[in-house]
């Protein structure tokens, strides 16, 4: 049984629609999928309905939020949040507005670095999903700027990167509180692409309640320290492909890295002693 808990559709900045996404996971086997678009659940309607196609798989309602450190970027993972609640979604319409206006910002940006970019084109190419560096990374491609949106980021778009521009973002602890009061269960995304686990005790007093370990880029050596950190904290270890699609440079299909199904097993029993 192959689980993944990090997917992501058009929603956000995924290449795939909800169905396609959902079809694909099905092409590689996947028996439990999580849907995790930034700032968004739009996609899970659509997701659901494909899903119920396709009987023995199991679709997991999520999100992920992008959050702000010193130096360095954090995102929380929410899952099995009462994403129709009307205050849930007005938060997400509040993000993905400040979404909108950092395009704006980062184009100004890259007009100033020599590489115009119309904003429109940015939402054009987002399409219904929240717009964000991946798009405007795809139109600086378009426009001939760089060869690859991987080479976007490496030289403009990364968080310490001359085209970046910060936009206020959650703290970690206040994603994790938001996605507590949604009923969900908060899992921290990719710790060790962060380098910031020295955060990881005060994000479990703030109610975290797991960790993404199992990942493509994660090394034996961080995939054991986060094993024994879910251990010692009682933590559930969790994991998943962050499928986007092709255009990110990520060459992990749904599905891999191999993920336990206790990792699924321990999301339903801390949502349940989350609503208890």
């Amino acid at each position: 049984m192959k689980v993944d808990l990090h997917t992501h559709t058009i929603a956000s900045d995924g290449a795939l629609t909800p169905r396609e996404l959902v079809r694909k996971a099905v092409e590689h086997r996947v028996s439990v999928l999580a849907i995790t678009d930034h700032d968004s659940t739009e996609g899970l309607a659509e997701a659901r309905d494909e899903a119920a196609r396709h009987p023995g798989l199991t679709l997991v309602p999520g999100l992920e939020i992008n959050c702000n450190v010193e130096g360095a970027e954090i995102h929380i993972l929410g899952y099995l949040v009462d994403h129709e609640a009307p205050w849930f979604q007005a938060f997400l319409r509040e993000q993905r507005a400040a979404r909108r206006a950092r395009v704006h910002t980062l184009a100004a940006r890259l007009a100033e670095l020599g590489m115009p970019i119309d904003p429109a084109e940015v939402f054009v190419l987002a399409g219904e999903a929240a717009p964000g560096r991946p798009h405007v990374a795809q139109v600086m491609v378009k426009h001939g700027y760089v060869r690859s949106v991987r080479e976007a980021f490496d030289k403009y778009l990364r968080s310490d990167g001359p085209a970046n521009v910060p936009r206020h973002r959650l703290r970690p602890v206040e994603a994790i509180d938001v996605i507590r009061r949604a009923g969900g269960v908060a899992v921290i995304a990719h710790p060790g692409l962060a380098d910031r686990d020295a955060m990881i005790p005060e994000l479990v007093a703030a109610g975290l309640m797991g960790i993404e370990t199992y990942y493509a880029e994660h090394s034996g050596e961080q995939v054991r320290r986060y094993l024994d950190l879910c251990r010692r904290f009682d933590l559930v270890a969790t994991g998943g492909s962050d499928f986007h699609g092709p255009h990110t440079g990520r060459t992990n299909p749904p599905g891999t890295p191999l993920v336990p199904i206790s990792a699924w097993e321990g999301i339903q029993s801390r949502a349940a002693r989350a609503r208890g």
